[in-house]
Order: structure tokens, then sequence, then C-alpha cells
């Protein structure tokens, strides 16, 4: 679905927002992208292709660390947070 916003100021604020719908298990479907033309979007897709290439050759021991993303049209290593990290900063 295409939406047309009137204000550049309504669309920078659903934009700051759209990541609280990850945690809303309702709405875990729904993705929100920014519109591109064509050169931005043949962009994300080489960026998305060496991402997976790079995913696919971590060792076993990277696989438990991090993945590889695409972010802001730049590829990131994305750090996965270890299972005591999560717990120990729920008790603070």
């Amino acid at each position: 679905m295409k939406v047309r916003m009137r204000s550049q100021v309504a669309v920078e604020e659903i934009m700051a927002r759209k990541r609280k719908l990850a945690d809303d298990i309702e709405h875990k479907d729904i993705w929100i992208k920014g519109d591109m033309n064509l050169e931005e979007r043949e962009k994300e897709r080489v960026l998305r292709s060496e991402a997976k290439v790079k995913k696919k050759k971590r060792t076993e021991i990277e696989k438990k660390n991090f993945y590889w993303r695409v972010l802001d049209m730049r590829l990131k290593k994305w750090y996965l947070r270890k299972k005591e990290e999560v717990v120990e900063e729920a008790r603070n």
C-alpha cells in the first residue's frame, strides 16, 4: 500500500516512530519504508545481496554474536544481545 502525506513534518514523525511497530506483536508484519527512486532501490538491492553473502560466510561463533543488515542505505554489522545482558537489564 502506498500512502501519500500532505506534509513533510508528518512523514518525518511517522518515520521516526516506525521502529515501535516491531515491538508491537499485533503489528509485527507491518513495514514502513520511505519512497525511493530507481537508483536508490538498485543500491539497496546490491547492499542486501552483499549482506546475504556476508551472513553465509560467518563462523559459528560469529553467528552467535552478529549478523549483517542494510540500515539507512549502509551495510552494518548488527550485534545480537546475549540473554544474560537482557536479564541483567530487566533487573535494573
